[in-house]
């Protein structure tokens, strides 16, 4: 998953030879030249990820959830998935319908850049997600120590963990999942081998501690194992 995160990002992802499964398009942060996204997103080769993060889950920008809703249903229809934190279901409400009828996927996200919650408390955000409709559930939480990422793996190590209940649905949830500081690369490579089924690089500058380069990621032969 390339992220583009910026003008210089854009330009990089329509000059690849080979492309990575996705692209995501991080509209918080292309806002000031959205035109210009709009125009060239046409000749991406690659499926499109759309979001526009919540200020309080690393949005940059200040958008409010009238500007992030415009964003999102800017681009709804060149998207596969449109990504919505947990938390912004209800102000996004109207795109996750729109999406629906569109039959755009739905990533359901929880970014935590000071810890890792609990395993009951990732649970809960995933038994959230399950009943929301989810088609993917997605989670970047704080691994500055090895504490940290064990509670993220135990999403994939317990059996029980993948699985979420929905009223009395038994659900298995497709897991993103990636860490970010100090061990955020050791986190990323680890979940990668469990089955995170979204793992984001960057094409230029990384923007979070921890995130590998599309070129690292394949030199590591990881895209290959993670499809």
């Amino acid at each position: 998953m390339g992220v583009i995160f910026s003008a210089r990002d854009l330009l990089r992802a329509k000059n690849l030879r080979t492309p990575p499964d996705f692209f995501e398009l991080r509209l918080d942060a292309l806002a000031p030249v959205v035109d210009q996204v709009e125009s060239a997103v046409g000749s991406l080769k690659a499926p499109l990820i759309i979001t526009a993060r919540h200020p309080r889950e690393g949005g940059v920008n200040n958008l409010n959830a009238a500007r992030r809703a415009k964003l999102l249903n800017r681009f709804l229809e060149r998207a596969a998935y449109v990504d919505i934190e947990l938390r912004a279901l209800r102000e996004l409400s109207s795109v996750v319908r729109r999406s629906r009828r569109q039959k755009v996927g739905l990533i359901i996200s929880v970014h935590d850049f000071t810890n890792t919650p609990s395993i009951a408390q990732l649970r809960a955000k995933l038994r959230e997600a399950v009943s929301a409709g989810a088609d993917i559930f997605k989670v970047a939480t704080r691994t500055d120590t090895r504490q940290q990422l064990e509670r993220l793996l135990q999403l994939f190590d317990d059996p029980d963990a993948c699985r979420a209940v929905a009223g009395r649905r038994r659900v298995d949830l497709p897991i993103s999942a990636m860490g970010i500081g100090r061990l955020g690369r050791e986190a990323r490579v680890e979940l990668a081998a469990r089955g995170s089924v979204l793992n984001y690089v960057h094409l230029g500058r990384a923007h979070v501690a921890g995130q590998f380069s599309l070129a690292e990621w394949r030199k590591r032969g990881l895209h290959r194992a993670t499809r």
